[in-house]
């Protein structure tokens, strides 16, 4: 059986990639909140870069074979979607490595869970400001994935 805590982080990182495959190409690029703001791909890069400088800080061993997602790379979707995919993978390996050793995360206050709390929170604000530009702009998500976001039970 999965450990609940590796679980809940497995379905945060399953949300963003099914997010993610419901908006079309031509709007990872061409929107973006203001003039000065990232747009959607960047949005997802941001995620996936934030979890190698964690993975980096806390158990660089794991960096193997990933890669910052630069913001010109940001417009590929099936970029962004093995990105995601591997440093996801990756972040589950620090976690089960966390649990192993006491509930700890290297660098990390106070524990794993919180972490996992920490990184959860961090990915959902950045999928509502992508849902906030996709609105904005003109091409809102489909409302079975909007709500789909919130299935947990099921992704």
């Amino acid at each position: 059986m999965t450990d609940p805590l590796i679980e809940t982080w497995q379905i945060n990182d399953r949300i963003n990639r099914y997010m993610l495959e419901a908006i079309p190409p031509e709007a990872l690029t061409g929107v973006q909140l203001t003039g000065k703001g990232w747009n959607v791909g960047q949005q997802f890069a941001h995620i996936h870069n934030v979890r190698l400088l964690w993975l980096q800080s806390a158990a660089p061993e794991l960096m193997s074979g990933l890669a910052k997602v630069e913001k010109e790379a940001s417009g590929d979707k099936a970029g962004l979607m093995r990105a995601l995919t591997a440093s996801g993978e990756a972040i589950t390996a620090l976690l089960e490595k966390a649990i192993s050793a006491g509930g700890k995360v290297k660098g990390f206050k106070p524990h794993a869970t919180a972490f996992v709390g920490y990184l959860c929170s961090h990915e959902g604000y950045h999928r509502a400001e992508v849902g906030i530009i996709l609105t904005q702009s003109g091409h809102p998500l489909d409302k079975k994935v909007a709500f789909g976001i919130w299935e947990w039970g099921v992704r």
